[in-house]
Order: structure tokens, then sequence, then C-alpha cells
């Protein structure tokens, strides 16, 4: 049994008798065999009370709080109350120095009154008496005899009571002998597990005799709860004395033997971890002597340095803290350390702290745009207001300083721009551009075809070659915490099993989240607010709405023959020179030559293309320079032909040519790589009345197609048209280009106009081109992308466009030298695009159509 399980009073008793130099037999015949001197002999005071008038019928009462005292044996008590002071110097003033010793009920209750204290006590002799230097009293009682309290009799100074000796039953019998040796050996038994416990003490327990003093003696030595203990004490017969403390032994020593099971249990433990340490230092000594030194440590001891370095914010650095400890007490040789290994070097190793300055100079933000670019001037316009907030905030941050206590209200220090248009007109150049003019890194991540959440939010340490997202890595490569990050192709990201990128981007791209951005793999925070981050996409329509609404869209649309060539003789060409080893005289470009390789040979929106055809000229150049040609050549339209071959496409004769039958009508569409001229082609033959379409058409456009038949059937006679036209008859409408497929309901205006073109035999007139979208009562509704389809006619050659009414607003966005090439009609029914297109006799008393350039 642990030391603890001691009665506390018996442990000081042992201390005291040290103190005064007594030996352990002093000690026992003090605690076991009560002095009865001044009282008479032994035998005046056996159970059988014969002599109890030796006893007062009236007694000082000390109450105990937390503790019974047992007759026939010794314990130590302290006193320190005043009431209770004085009681003790009273009693030891007295010749028979006789104390009642009374518990009180509530161990808590400092003064217990009469009514708060048991009724059974023991009367007992005040043997020794020590007085402390804090004023309190050190007594050694031996308990006498057990008493009744009768009635009280005073209260002040102290308590006093009338009592009366309650002898208990004397007992013999083979039960009571079972009993006493059950209780003898239980006790030798906890006594045999606990070395604390001195062997003569034992030994004196074992040779009593008197069944009522051994169950006092054991009985006090045990840290019994203070019920069990008075329960003890007011049982009248030894038998039930004995069979209580029987069942309180049998209790006990299951709880010995239950700690020593999980004493050893944790020793076990202890001695395998000391071995390991043994084993350990044997190592580093083994190393030591070899030379090789410690590596393990070492390892350790450099990450704690680069931690130090790397600023880790309080969370980051707690886990640091925490993995190294465990890289510290694993051995090296474990698959545990190498993947400890991995992660700290991740933790340390990431711009934590590293910021670059910003360079707010607007001036050179909006030289080093120029220079690189030509137009795009929505993206430059925002880009110099970015810079013109930070610069003015940094200017007036001392009238701003006081900041507000809660989240919601931060200033957010990142920007979210998304680049929307068709390939090649410079969206990603244009991240590079931007960094460049803000003097920040700039690092790109192309996200088409991930399909896998982790790319994005990193894979759970658990998981074996298990690393970060693509974002953590790439802040890790370019070593900075606020660079221009560029996410490329946005609209090209897919579902798959393992999860949706587009989700896990919501919180990369949101201002008020990604300050707290938590990759899988790293576990904690990283502060992705100072990023300036810029999403590229072709449409708009693949991205999600909750992703689409974080970010700031601008729209780059194509560039005019005019914009090209300026970027051709400032960007392409000398950039293929220096590809190609040409120098600066050795080839040069006229504007001719230019506007023949862009209306001949290319029909882009942007200009990879023409740099292709410009590079593949440069090229053929070098190739004759090698050859021994040493003159300087200058590139004509004629000399285009003839580096390039044939061209391939042909412009406004391709639009005359194929709209001069009837039948047939020029319509504007709208793609991911900018606008497109879409011709109609209407037939009829005989039939059953069919209706056939054919060219790869979604549902809407399909739609539209019956729209537009649906309404020629109907207006048929206001149209001059023959109202059987579609009697025995099928019609077919076909839109070249079928691999490729089409849908959206911009076509519904053109589709109309191919029909009344085939059934009244007019074909449309020459490079006219539309869009607009048909109803069944023949209005014409405003559609999207009129800047891309107006491009596409301009290049097309296209001289007259027909637009709805509601669009006209749109030609703001028109580059001027479009407007002044195109003629505009804006139509507000199908009358207005039919009198347009094929000529006044279909107007129908409609107001004439609404003119503009």
């Amino acid at each position: 049994m642990p030391a603890s399980r001691w009665n506390a009073e018996i442990l000081d008793l042992l201390e005291w008798f040290d103190r005064e130099d007594l030996t352990l037999e002093d000690f026992l015949s003090e605690a076991i065999i009560p002095d009865l001197e001044g009282l008479g002999e032994e035998d005046d005071f056996d159970e059988s009370g014969d002599q109890i008038e030796k006893i007062p019928r009236e007694i000082p009462i000390l109450p105990l709080r937390g503790l019974v005292v047992y007759p026939e044996t010794a314990v130590p008590l302290t006193v320190g109350q005043p009431r209770s002071i004085k009681l003790v110097d009273d009693v030891v003033s007295n010749d028979d120095r006789l104390i009642g010793l009374v518990a009180s009920k509530d161990p808590r209750d400092e003064k217990p009154g009469p009514e708060d204290l048991y009724r059974v006590g023991t009367v007992a002799n005040v043997h020794r008496l020590f007085r402390t230097p804090d004023g309190n009293i050190r007594l050694l009682v031996q308990g006498i005899k057990r008493i009744n309290i009768l009635e009280i009799t005073e209260k002040e100074p102290y308590l006093k009571a009338k009592i009366e000796v309650n002898s208990s039953q004397v007992e013999t019998g083979i039960e009571i002998d079972a009993l006493v040796r059950q209780v003898q050996d239980q006790f030798k038994e906890i006594t045999d597990m606990v070395s604390s416990i001195p062997q003569e003490l034992v030994d004196a327990v074992m040779s009593l005799e008197d069944p009522l003093q051994i169950v006092y003696t054991i009985a006090n030595f045990q840290r019994m709860d203070l019920e069990d203990a008075q329960e003890l004490l007011e049982l009248n017969t030894i038998s039930e004395k004995l069979q209580k403390l029987v069942n309180f032994l049998t209790r006990e020593l299951e709880m010995v033997q239950i700690g020593q099971k999980i004493q050893k249990q944790a020793q076990s433990e202890i001695e395998k971890v000391q071995r390991e340490y043994f084993l350990r230092e044997q190592m580093k000594a083994i190393r030591s002597e070899l030379g090789e030194g410690d590596k393990q440590t070492a390892e350790v001891e450099e990450f704690q340095r680069r931690m130090e370095e790397a600023g880790l914010p309080e969370e980051a650095e707690k886990q640091v803290k925490r993995e190294l400890e465990r890289l510290s007490s694993i051995p090296s040789a474990s698959a545990e350390y190498g993947v400890i290994r991995t992660y700290l070097d991740w933790m340390v190793s990431l711009p934590w702290s590293e910021t670059t300055e910003d360079n707010l100079s607007i001036d050179h933000a909006r030289k080093v745009l120029d220079e690189d670019h030509y137009g795009l001037e929505d993206v430059k316009e925002r880009i110099l207001e970015f810079l013109a907030v930070r610069k003015l905030r940094k200017e007036r941050a001392d009238e701003f300083e006081e900041e507000y206590e809660d989240e919601i209200r931060q200033v957010r220090e990142g920007v979210i721009l998304c680049f929307v248009g068709p390939p090649g007109v410079g969206k990603t150049s244009l991240g590079r551009s931007i960094a460049r003019s803000m003097g920040r890194k700039f690092i790109r991540a192309s996200l088409g075809g991930i399909r896998d959440e982790a790319e994005i939010r990193g894979h759970r340490r658990t998981y074996i070659g298990s690393m970060p997202g693509r974002i953590i890595q790439s802040l890790r490569r370019v070593e900075s915490n606020n660079p221009v990050f560029m996410l490329d192709e946005v609209d090209k990201l897919s579902q798959g099993f393992r999860g949706d990128p587009t989700s896990a981007l919501l919180e990369v791209l949101d201002p008020e989240q990604n300050s707290e951005f938590r990759d899988n793999y790293l576990e904690v925070g990283y502060d992705l607010s100072k990023v300036m981050f810029i999403t590229t996409a072709n449409l708009l329509e693949p991205i999600p709405s909750p992703l689409r609404d974080r970010m700031e869209i601008i729209k780059i649309s194509g560039y005019t023959d005019k914009e090209k060539i300026k970027i051709a003789k400032g960007y392409l060409i000398p950039r293929q020179k220096r590809e190609n080893g040409l120098r600066e005289e050795e080839i040069s470009f006229t504007d001719e030559a230019l506007q023949t390789i862009i209306r001949s040979y290319t029909r882009e929106a942007g200009v990879r293309n023409l740099e292709r055809e410009i590079g593949a000229i440069c090229r053929k150049v070098v190739t004759k320079i090698a050859e021994g040609h040493s003159e300087a050549m200058e590139v004509t339209p004629e000399s285009v032909r003839e580096f390039l071959g044939r061209r391939k496409y042909y412009g406004d004769e391709e639009i005359e040519e194929r709209t001069s039958v009837p039948g047939v009508a020029a319509g504007l569409a709208w793609t991911s790589t900018g606008g497109e001229v879409l011709f109609v082609e209407a037939s009829i033959m005989p039939g059953k009345n069919n209706f056939q379409l054919t060219g790869s058409l979604g549902d809407v456009m399909k739609e539209s197609a019956r729209a537009a038949l649906s309404y020629v059937r109907s207006k048929a006679d206001q149209l001059g048209l023959d109202e059987n036209f579609y009697q025995d008859q099928d019609v077919h409408l076909h839109v070249p280009a079928g691999a490729q497929p089409k849908d959206g309901p911009s076509a519904g205006v053109t589709m109309a106009t191919a029909l009344v073109s085939l059934v009244s035999g007019h074909p449309v007139r020459s490079n006219v081109s539309m869009t607009g979208e048909i109803t069944l009562r023949g209005q014409v509704l405003p559609v999207g992308g009129i800047k891309e389809k107006v491009l596409a006619a301009y290049r097309a050659g296209s001289k007259t466009v027909i637009l709805p009414k509601r669009n006209q607003t749109d030609l703001e966005e028109i580059p001027e030298e479009v407007r002044e090439a195109i003629d505009f009609i804006f139509a507000e029914t199908i009358e207005d695009v039919l009198e347009a297109a094929l000529g006044n006799e279909y107007a129908s008393g409609s107001p004439s159509p609404s003119e503009g350039n």
C-alpha cells in the first residue's frame, strides 16, 4: 500500500519519535499498549467495565475534524484554536489528564457546536505535549474507553459533557478466531506489498491476542472514510467490528494490487525509455569517437535556426516547435523521421515574412505598361488605380492610425482580377508586365485540366509522398509573400471523383478568407491577402458563378488591323529579328505588307498567327542570307505572296461571293477565339413539309431556326411571299463548318433573312452581315459579344452590319477606325432587317431603320 494511504497522524507520530530520539520499541509501546499509569492496574479497565468509576462522569470534549480515535491506540493531534488550547492546558493541569475525543460530522466546520458532533467517542489520556513556535500544541493521546455523550453541560470556554462508558460486548469462539486470523492475514499481505511499513510494526500487530485491540490497532493504521471509521467505533459486538474490517481490508487489498500492477507497467515503460536513452548516448559517443558527429542534432539545430530567421506567425511557430520535439526524440532511421523532416523543410522554406516593396510611381508603371503592350487601356487604367490607392494610403497612413477591432472592417490588401478574352491578345504576358511595373515578383500556375482538389489545397500528411498544393508550392519558388500570381486557364478546370478544384479556389480568391488559407499539408493558416491574383480565361460561362463573383472581370477583346500593325512593328518584328539573328537593317516590313498578312493569311482576334507568319518570312530571309545574298530585304505585299504562298482567307470577296445567290445570309457569332462570320444557307425542295437542320447546331440554335420559319410562314402574305410555299415542300437550313458545334440565339435574324431570300428569290446585299435574336412576333432582341462580332465583320471586309436597336450603346466600345469603316443599321423588328438586307419592298410599312457610323 503506498505511503499516501497511511494514516497521516501515524506518520507524524513516527516523525515525532524520531525527533525525540525514541526507538521504534518506544513507539510501539506508545502506539499499541496504552500507558494507564495513574489509573490503576490493567485489569481495572477490562471489557467487563468493573472499575469504570475511575473515569469522571463529566469531562472536557475536544471536537476532532476528519479523525476518529479508537480505544487502546495512541494518536498524535495538533491543536490550534484558542478554546482548544485552553482545554488542553486545563486538562494537563489535572492529575488524571483525561479528555473526551469526539469526531465532528462535517470536517470542514472549524468551530462545530454540540449538534455537529457524533454521540459516540473515546475518552483518552494526554500522554505527551509539545508546543510549536507558531503557538500550536502537538500532543500524543492514548485512547482508553468508548463513551456515549449523554448531555452537553458547558459550551464556554470549551465544551463539557456528561458521559457514560460504552464497553463492547466480549465474544469468543471459533468464528471470532477465524475472523481475527483473516484480518491479520490480510493486514500482513498488504504490508508485504508496501515496503515503507516497518517489519517491527507488523510483528507487533501480529503478536496481539485481544480481538478488540487487533481491530482498533489495524483500523488506526488505515486511512478510512470518516463515516466508516465512526461506524466501526459505534458497532457494539466484536464480530461486527471484525466483519466490517474484513470487508474494508478486502477492498484495500484489491486497490493495492491494482496500484502495484499500474506501477509495474509504468516502471517497465520507464526502463524501456531509459534503455533507449543510454543506447542513444552510447551511439553519440561512438559517432563522436569516429569523428562523424551527431547529424540528427545538427539537423534539429539547423531547423531551429531557419525557423527563427523565417519569422513564422505564432500558430506556425508552435506547430514547428512541436514537430521539432518529435524529430529530436525519434531515431533517424524511422520512416516517420523522413516525413517530419520534409514537413519542417517546407515550413521553414516558405516566405512567411519576405516581402518585396512596391514601386508606387504612377509614371513608371504607365511607362512599363506602354512599353510592353499596345492598347488594353482598361487593364492599364485598373493597374494604375491600384497603385494610386496604395500610394495614397501610404502617404496618409498617419491620418488613419486607428484600426477597427473587428475583422469585418479590416482593410483588404490584395486584388483579384480576371482577364477574359480570346487567345493571343496578351493576357499572360500582361501579368508579367504588371509585376514589372509594380516591382513585384511574378509567378504563374496553369490550371488547365486540373480535376483534383488536392492540386489546389494539398494532400494530407497521412499519405505517402504528400505535398502542399500548387498555391503553396508556387509561393515557395517565388520566395515572396506578395507576388503577382497568375492562375492561367481558370475556365479549363474540370471536376472528378477526387473533388472540385473550383470549390477549393473559392477560399484562395476570396479577399475575406484568404488571409487564413489552410493547406491540407501545412495544417496552419497562411496569409494570401498580400498576393495580387490574376486569373485568365477564354470564356466566362464555364467558371462557376460563386467563383466569378469573387473576381473583378476585365474583358479583353480582339485587336483591329491598325492595332495589329502597331503591335507587329513595335513588338513582334523586333522579337522575331532577335530570335532569328537578323540585324535591324537586314529586313523591314511595309504597312501594306503587314496589312496583307493580317487580311489574307490570318483571321484571329489576337496576334499569335500573325507572329508566326512574320517569323516564317524572317526565316526565309535568313536562309537567303546564309546562301550568300547580303542585300537588305524590304517586305512588300508582292513579296509576302512570294514568301507565304497562296492566300488563306479572302475577306470581303468571300461574303460577296457566297451571298450572291438567294438563300444565303452572313451572320456574326461569338466564340472562345473571338468573333466569327457565320454563313446560313437555306434550300427548298419537293417533299412532305419537313424542316431539316444541319451543321452541328445546339438546341437553342435549332429553336431559333424554327421560330424564324414560323415567323416567315405567318407573315408570308405581308412579305409578298407565296402563302403556300411550304406545301409539299421540304426546307433545309444548313450552317457550314459542320465539324464545329454551334449554339445560341443570335443567329435568329440571319436564319429569317436566309429563308425570306430563298422564297422570294432575292439575294442578300453584298457585304452585309447581321446578328440578333428573333421572336415569333418579329421583334429583334439584343445579344452579347457585340464588340467581338463587329471586329470579326471588320476583319472579313463587311461594309454594313445590322444590330439590334438596344445594342446601339455597345458601339462605344468599338474602336473609332472600325466605326468609320462600317455602316451600322439598328433594327427593332425583322422588317427592319429585311429592308436593310434585301430591299425597301420588305419594309411593309414599318418605320425606316436607324442608321449610324
